[in-house]
């Protein structure tokens, strides 16, 4: 379906660099320049005036109940035949947690199956990326995450725009990512972490990105996270939420909310589809601070292709 509304374009701006980071200054603060929703509400959105406001204020928003039991249990069912298939996989396209062989993240998910092309395109995601974007859309990258019982590592806190901007070239702060969980996720099975309204400022860091840096940066991040000293201060200004909820439930965040993850040494894993969506007036340019691009499993590089939204059912 056309959009009906004219996105705002940001090809005019991309010469500057409105987010500089991994310079050998001291960490610094920026002001987010643009807007984290890119239009106005009205009535034909797919979600409420509220909950458009809500993911402004926040950076994150919490949906439940948009896909019925059926599709949720499909769903899940064909995560864990993918991720059962890892072996099978193309090498790049699988990360195992550090130390072990157990499957980590899987990449390029709408590449690997059908039903998981079908979701990555299902207008109660991509549809509502692209009302919030205000624009066509695209998937940037995607991911099915597990964090195994017992041995599920940490993810250590961050804001995705800072990698993606610094390492692929994204230009502005306009994407966002859809996780879709695949198992309940609670607070002590490794559920999300996010600070509410850390998204209206970026962190600028410090260093330089080693070569080839997303093949450690996979498996432990180190490059491009805030020091303790600026998470401290984020943290006591705006507090930490926990994303739970039942599998089913849709988490939505926006590129620069900064977020992370304990360690699961639970026996409950937790796993989550993730589609990250960016604005196809918004595509990659090359590195803001990086030597080369990251390989195309990781960003999805040329020409983006508007999604075709797709109608239907997962059962």
């Amino acid at each position: 379906m056309p959009l009906e509304y004219a996105p705002r374009d940001t090809r005019d701006t991309l010469e500057a660099d409105a987010y500089p980071t991994r310079t050998p200054e001291p960490e610094r603060w920026i002001e987010r320049v643009d807007p984290v929703v890119w239009q106005d509400w009205t009535e034909k959105a797919p979600i409420s005036q509220a909950e458009a406001e809500r993911f402004d204020r926040d950076g994150f928003l919490v949906l439940k109940d948009l896909f019925s039991p059926e599709e949720v249990r499909a769903l899940v069912d064909r995560a864990a035949a993918l991720r059962a298939d890892g072996d099978a996989l193309a090498g790049e396209d699988v990360v195992t947690e550090p130390g072990s062989n157990e499957v980590r993240t899987i990449f390029r998910l709408e590449a690997q199956d059908e039903m998981m092309s079908k979701l990555a395109r299902d207008r109660r995601l991509a549809g509502i990326a692209r009302f919030l974007l205000g624009d066509e859309v695209y998937v940037h990258q995607s991911r099915l995450n597990y964090k195994p019982g017992f041995t599920g590592k940490e993810f250590y806190w961050h804001s995705d725009f800072e990698t993606w901007h610094a390492e692929d070239g994204m230009p502005r702060m306009r994407a966002l990512s859809a996780s879709l969980l695949l198992t309940d996720n609670r607070a002590h099975n490794g559920a999300l972490m996010l600070m509410p309204g850390s998204h209206k400022v970026f962190v600028s860091c410090q260093g330089e990105t080693p070569e080839d840096n997303h093949k450690s940066s996979l498996q432990k991040q180190e490059i491009g996270t805030p020091s303790p000293e600026s998470l401290a201060d984020l943290a006591k200004m705006h507090g930490i939420a926990d994303a739970e909820g039942p599998a089913g439930t849709l988490f939505l965040f926006d590129c620069n909310t900064i977020h992370g993850s304990n360690g699961n040494i639970t026996p409950d894993p937790r796993s989550n589809a993730f589609f990250v969506y960016n604005a196809v007036s918004n595509r990659l340019q090359a590195p803001f601070a990086a030597s080369k691009n990251r390989p195309d499993f990781l960003a999805n590089l040329g020409d983006p292709e508007p999604l075709e939204l797709h109608e239907g059912r997962f059962d």
